[in-house]
């Protein structure tokens, strides 16, 4: 798991260096698949129940599972990539949302928060501690600052299967839950939309925006279960922090 979260995170950082206003969600798409299978990898999301790319991808207020094609990024865009990626048997998945050229204070007071809001969560994956815990913690870090926090969307367990119990909210009441032991590995992605919770499903069946049409913005990192503390297995080599 260790080699699938390095190769989705350097597939992250790959993307993160080629999105600009004028390139198309398609092109970065392709840019995921061959880096990641010229690294011995396999796209998780590729003909996951049907999805048809390798990463998904969603712009301004779509939340999560876009579908790249024609799309052309623009100046003050902010877009939500997801990738996952199987090596030797094991999958990793991280997402990360990034503005396009300049975008607003407010876009980008969303995109910090959001970024935040993941590292609250990740704080409490400590051995002894229940997945209310993290949940807990992301939904009160989210409100205090103003933003709701998607309740159809939920983290996961992963490993040899893209999705695994637990699964892992970003809300609801701390001490409930599973109990976390070392060993144990979740996907824990909070899901924020500057508005309303309320999200709806396209006719694609798959891309999900936020009914009002605000901007959402999505992180995620795979991270293990230690006896001394959370390991985050899709950390970006370096200059992590995107916005």
């Amino acid at each position: 798991m260790r080699s699938a979260g390095a190769l989705v995170a350097d597939t992250l950082r790959r993307l993160r260096d080629r999105v600009r206003p004028g390139i198309t969600t398609g092109e970065l798409d392709r840019i995921a698949e061959e880096y990641i299978r010229a690294h011995n990898g396999v796209p998780s999301f590729k003909g996951y129940h049907g999805f048809p790319a390798s990463a998904c991808i969603s712009v301004n207020e779509q939340v999560v599972h876009g579908i790249p094609g024609p799309r052309r990024l623009h100046e003050g865009d902010v877009v939500s990539i997801d990738v996952g990626a199987i090596v030797g048997g094991y999958h990793g998945d991280a997402a990360v949302t990034l503005p396009v050229g300049k975008i607003s204070e407010e876009a980008r007071a969303l995109l910090y928060h959001t970024y935040r809001s993941l590292y609250e969560g990740i704080a409490q994956a400590v051995n002894g501690k229940r997945i209310g815990d993290i949940s807990f913690a992301v939904q009160r870090y989210v409100e205090a600052h103003g933003y709701s926090v998607v309740r159809e969307m939920v983290g996961h367990g992963i490993g040899r299967s893209m999705h695994e119990e637990p699964q892992v909210p970003n809300f609801g009441p701390p001490g409930r839950g599973p109990i976390l032991v070392p060993g144990m590995t979740l996907a824990i992605e909070p899901m924020i939309n500057q508005g309303t919770a309320d999200i709806e499903v396209a006719a694609d069946q798959w891309t999900v925006s936020t009914s009002d049409g605000k901007l959402s913005a999505h992180f995620e990192h795979t991270v293990a279960i230690g006896r001394d503390g959370p390991i985050i297995l899709t950390r970006w080599p370096e200059n992590e922090e995107p916005i």
